[in-house]
């Protein structure tokens, strides 16, 4: 996002960061995808078409959660150690310079 006070307002409270109201909506609704997924419906659909949101780009939200909750519980489960901070902030650099390939040809 190239702002780490941002980051951190998010993490802290995305409803009172500086997130757009859009943005805002989308993370609420993946709140919901998070505890209560059986519980969406269409207005949950609705509102986030309302406030701009595509079929596609929910679509990729909602995968992009079930994914980290997946990877998240396999690790969990398997007892892989998790990487530190300073791991975590050098394979971003990487991957914002280069994508996620290791070796790109």
């Amino acid at each position: 996002m190239g702002d780490a006070a941002l980051v951190q307002e998010v993490l802290a409270d995305a409803e009172t960061s500086r997130l757009s109201l859009a943005e805002k909506k989308l993370f609420a609704f993946l709140k919901k995808v998070n505890g209560d997924s059986p519980q969406i419906g269409p207005p949950d659909i609705q509102a986030l078409h309302e406030a701009g949101w595509t079929d596609e780009a929910l679509y990729d939200a909602i995968t992009v959660c079930a994914l980290f909750n997946f990877f998240n519980r396999w690790i969990d489960a398997t007892g892989v150690h998790a990487m530190s901070d300073e791991a975590h902030r050098l394979a971003a650099r990487r991957m914002a310079q280069g994508g996620y390939l290791r070796n790109p040809e």
